[in-house]
């Protein structure tokens, strides 16, 4: 997957803030995004570590760095971490540890650490995600995933059965922050031939597009 935030770097990250009450994670046919079924079939991968190519800006000068993805789980328990640094801007470590259940994964803290961590807590029998930050809480909805957790669940979901995903699905995530919850929305942008080192491979393009100024848009490809 690749992630572009305006602006952004290791050590500033856009994204969405305030205060909501995020639906669970789901599909929908194309048009508007609808209450996802009971019960979600998810395919969780192995164990694996990622190298990654990092592209971002910070005050409008572009950078590039080498970025690593670290994912290891028992089947009942995951940790999920994804780390950049570059030279004079620094280095970030995300990194999301929780539950995995019927429905996918179920994050229980998520960390964001550039100079000091924040992290944001789960809840599940308060029903609520509280914040190291201090900011306000917010309640817990069902399917709620962390900035990190949702690639992998988005991942999990569509690696289950990609025929329930034709072009112009819409995927509704909720995903938090180390500071707060916001909605993101996911359209199926349709198959792509990505040319990579080991050859060309066909993917399935996601999309998410920036609400307002300095939102975060994403563009993800999840390959079969």
């Amino acid at each position: 997957g690749r992630g572009a935030a305006r602006p952004g770097g290791p050590g500033r990250r856009s994204g969405g803030c305030g205060r909501t009450s995020p639906a669970a994670l789901g599909a929908a046919a194309p048009g508007a995004p609808a209450p996802p079924p009971a019960s979600q079939a998810v395919q969780v991968r192995p164990a694996a570590r990622l190298k990654s190519k990092v592209h971002g800006e910070v005050r409008t000068l572009p950078y590039d760095v080498n970025g690593e993805i670290t994912w290891t789980h028992d089947g009942s328990q995951y940790r999920a971490q994804a780390s950049i640094s570059a030279f004079l801007l620094g280095s970030r470590t995300q990194t999301s540890q929780g539950e995995i259940g019927a429905s996918g994964l179920m994050p229980r803290r998520f960390g964001d650490k550039v100079r000091a961590e924040r992290a944001a807590h789960f809840d599940p029998d308060k029903g609520r995600v509280t914040f190291s930050a201090n900011t306000p809480e917010v309640q817990l909805a069902p399917g709620m995933q962390d900035r990190l957790s949702l690639f992998i669940q988005l991942a999990a979901l569509v690696g289950a059965d990609p025929s329930r995903f034709p072009v112009g699905t819409r995927l509704s995530v909720p995903p938090v922050s180390a500071t707060a919850a916001d909605t993101w929305v996911f359209t199926v942008e349709g198959e792509e031939s990505l040319e990579l080192p080991a050859g060309p491979m066909s993917a399935l393009k996601l999309l998410r597009l920036p609400r307002r100024e300095y939102d975060t848009r994403v563009e993800l490809w999840l390959a079969p």
